[in-house]
């Protein structure tokens, strides 16, 4: 099993900077795909960046192309969301997730492990 904890919640102003980590315990994080999704108040939860089991690849949302970056340090079993030019509409809860199959998704489903989430707000 796996259990997975964000963190670097805050408060920044449109054109901040933030990071966000996401901590795994358990076996096997190496091995899984981690991906990051948002969902804002009254809002779907959606997609904003995933990464392969070894970091060579990366998928991004559309709207944080360019200024967000997804990365991962296996050795520390953490996968890290750094977020560069934030806008008011980056303005959401932020959820770490993990995957056992191979590939990297997009969809919310394909996942097998979820954080808690860590609210991120965005001031204009």
């Amino acid at each position: 099993q796996v259990q997975l904890v964000e963190s670097g919640l805050g408060l920044v102003q449109a054109g901040g900077s933030l990071r966000l980590s996401c901590a795994a315990s358990g076996r096997g994080f190496s091995s899984y795909v981690m991906g990051w999704f948002r969902q804002a108040q009254g809002k779907e939860r959606e997609f904003v960046a995933a990464i392969s089991w070894s970091g060579g690849r990366t998928i991004y949302a559309d709207p944080v192309k360019g200024r967000f970056s997804i990365s991962r340090d296996n050795a520390k079993n953490t996968m890290y969301l750094q977020m560069n030019s934030l806008k008011p509409e980056d303005t959401a809860v932020y959820y770490c997730a993990a995957k056992t199959s191979a590939f990297t998704s997009s969809w919310a489903s394909d996942y097998d492990y979820w954080g808690q989430g860590t609210r991120v707000t965005v001031s204009s």
